[in-house]
């Protein structure tokens, strides 16, 4: 396997080369292959950004016509009838079943564009400048979203200060008896407590990186509730938790509540394509013309295959699948956790994003190199990277997931054992 000319010529940064040294060629749903032939079950899928996994032809189609009858492909933030289709789709299929009511933002390509449109906009709403946001979190790597990251590897990237973010624990941290929304309620109300109330709370339903830690459905209703009492803009950002990650389209649906801003991206688009959009309360939706800005805001082949992933959702066997396939891999990861205790804390997660905390990082990784062996790509999260990732499609077939678990208890037996 040539791999040459990526260590010659490729920067230092690059990570996931390293950790899967091989070349990879060909991707259907689940499975891809190298230029070896050898196949491998992807249960990264692309740091969840294929949630409908590699190729699916349903959503590959349809832009595959567009592109040969010479449609537009950049249009800045000017009207195209993709960028109209791909509106009414999301709003018929996505919003209006859900009770939501939005105005769409096109901020940029990644989620790191919509998380730093979502701050400015709170900020410019409430004339305040502070953001509240969470142990743990991550929000992106631009300095806007780095600086309401809660790694301190992630914050230090830059070199420029980060000022104007007020750090509160996530449920259940630093253990599960403290009661965080209850602290940051009495901070806020408190004049005595030496912080001034912000623009906005900024938060993830479900932490993938910061080690699969899950907010509960009464947590996220007090969030909310927090803020709607102290007059704080209550930011969800979706960007890997949303897109149906969870089995719903949204990660927040199950808690009944109506963010004032939401963030998506990774599979909005549905196909790798890079999209992200920032859903606003309508009374929010202050920008002047022109105020906030991006060249590649109108990636009109991101706008088909969104459109046709959308429209899947308006399909009952699909969704059905869906939650078909998530409770089966809990049920997966359920067998695991109680077949390797001495290794395996606890499963985290919820619906297809899932994780198993181990005991050491150090078991992390060698599970990952057996797993890679043995033609399963999985990654760590967690500030100690401790927890093993399990991000199959939501879409994948029973055969792939029933391949990659036993792939996954190969390693988990074989480490075990070699410990």
């Amino acid at each position: 396997m040539d791999i040459d000319i990526f260590e010659a010529y490729e920067s230092n940064v690059r990570r996931y080369g390293r950790s899967f040294p091989t070349v990879f060629t060909k991707s259907l749903g689940a499975t891809i292959w190298d230029e070896a032939g050898k196949s491998f079950i992807d249960f990264i899928v692309g740091s969840g950004a294929l949630n409908y996994g590699h190729n699916n032809p349903d959503i590959v189609a349809p832009a595959i016509k567009y592109l040969v009858n010479k449609n537009i492909v950049l249009s800045l933030d000017m009207y195209t009838a993709a960028k109209r289709d791909f509106i009414e789709v999301f709003v018929e299929s996505i919003l209006k079943p859900r009770g939501l009511s939005y105005k769409i933002q096109f901020p940029g390509p990644t989620g790191t564009n919509a998380n730093e449109a979502a701050l400015a906009l709170a900020r410019k709403y409430t004339g305040r400048s502070s953001v509240m946001a969470f142990t743990n979190s991550y929000h992106g790597m631009s300095l806007g979203s780095l600086a309401v990251s809660g790694s301190a590897s992630t914050r230090q990237l830059g070199g420029v200060a980060r000022h104007d973010v007020i750090r509160v624990p996530y449920e259940n941290y630093p253990n599960q008896t403290f009661d965080s929304a209850s602290y940051i309620d009495h901070v806020l109300g408190d004049p005595g407590s030496g912080i001034e109330k912000p623009a906005a709370i900024i938060l993830e339903p479900i932490q993938a990186e910061g080690g699969m830690n899950t907010a509960s459905a009464p947590w996220l209703s007090e969030i909310q509730r927090i803020c709607r009492k102290h007059d704080v803009v209550f930011i969800v950002d979706d960007i890997q938790a949303g897109s149906g990650r969870t089995g719903d389209f949204f990660s927040f649906e199950f808690a009944k509540i109506e963010p004032d801003i939401v963030t998506l991206s990774k599979s909005l688009s549905g196909s790798g394509n890079p999209l992200s959009i920032v859903l606003i309360r309508p009374d929010m939706d202050i920008w002047n013309p022109g105020e906030h800005s991006g060249t590649f805001r109108g990636n009109n082949l991101a706008f088909v295959t969104s459109a046709a992933m959308c429209k899947v959702w308006s399909d009952r066997r699909f969704t059905t699948a869906v939650e078909r396939a998530a409770v089966k891999l809990q049920e997966h990861l359920d067998r695991l956790v109680a077949k390797f205790p001495k290794c395996i804390e606890q499963k985290r997660g919820r619906g297809l994003m899932a994780g198993l905390k181990c005991r050491s990082q150090a078991f992390v990784s060698r599970v990952h190199d057996v797993a890679f062996e043995n033609g399963l790509l999985i990654e760590s999260s967690g500030p100690n990277r401790d927890v093993i990732k399990v991000l199959p499609p939501i879409t994948i077939s029973d055969d792939e997931l029933n391949h990659g678990i036993a792939i996954l208890d190969h390693a988990l037996q074989e480490k075990t054992n070699g410990d």
